[in-house]
């Protein structure tokens, strides 16, 4: 008998915002099928609904091009009814800097870019269509780095989220050809493993005074993967208690 759950594709799964987001899908009833480089939690490898965690580098094209044939495998001829591209990385310089114009090697650059740009365009390509059969959503989680100068962020990790939303743009278009919508959503500081006690710093200048929760980028990722959001496709919803507006 087929699987009459909806099923999700989603990067970066095992901690922060991905764990956050692949919890909400798993509320829903959606069937999971996920990579990221560590494996998944014990007690989240219980849940019936996640389906398949496949350890990946998303970096690696060998790795990628593997993880896109086993979950095309497991997908056969049904339907993906959304990819979220969600895993990133933000390097750190031997220095302990965030990598800029002015450190680090070129090459952290592009494996920056691998990750954060050429995976969701890759992982897009790879599933546009199990995407078309199911008239599925992509949903690229951007940043607000990539529109304003962040202290924290660097200019490898927010040019890639920059060129990530330009991506959004785009595929959108070429994607609308096949019925499926692509969006993005763009957190500000969310409180993740990667904020440090230097962010508490920018707390005043958030209009809402406070960081974000997880699962509240995760609620908007998951309403873009509804009909609640059947019309609306190339956007960048911005998750961030209205930090952006500065």
């Amino acid at each position: 008998m087929a699987d009459a759950r909806r099923t999700v594709v989603l990067t970066g799964a095992s901690r922060g915002i991905g764990h956050a987001t692949v919890k909400r899908f798993s509320e829903e009833g959606w069937r999971l099928i996920t990579c990221s480089r560590d494996e998944v939690p014990l007690e989240c490898q219980r849940d019936p609904n996640w389906a398949t965690h496949v350890p990946t580098d998303l970096g690696d094209p060998a790795s990628l091009g593997a993880f896109v044939e086993e979950a095309a495998e497991l997908i056969g001829e049904g339907t993906l009814d959304a990819l979220v591209n969600n895993a990133a990385v933000s390097p750190k310089t031997p220095f302990k800097e965030r990598l800029g114009i002015l450190n680090g090697e070129l090459a952290g650059w592009r494996e920056v870019f691998e990750l954060n740009f050429f995976a969701p365009l890759a992982l897009a390509r790879g599933f546009a269509g199990p995407l078309a059969r199911g008239k599925g959503t992509v949903v690229n989680i951007t940043s607000i780095a990539g529109h304003a100068i962040h202290p924290f962020a660097g200019s490898a990790y927010s040019t890639s989220k920059a060129a990530l939303s330009a991506l959004t743009r785009e595929m959108a278009v070429e994607f609308a050809g096949l019925g499926v919508r692509v969006n993005a959503v763009a957190p500000g500081e969310i409180e993740t493993e990667m904020i440090g006690e230097e962010y508490e710093a920018l707390i005043p200048r958030i209009p809402m005074h406070r960081m974000g929760r997880p699962d509240e980028v995760a609620s908007a990722v998951f309403r873009l993967c509804t009909q609640d959001f059947g019309y609306v496709t190339g956007t960048e919803i911005f998750v961030t208690g209205g930090q952006h507006l500065y």
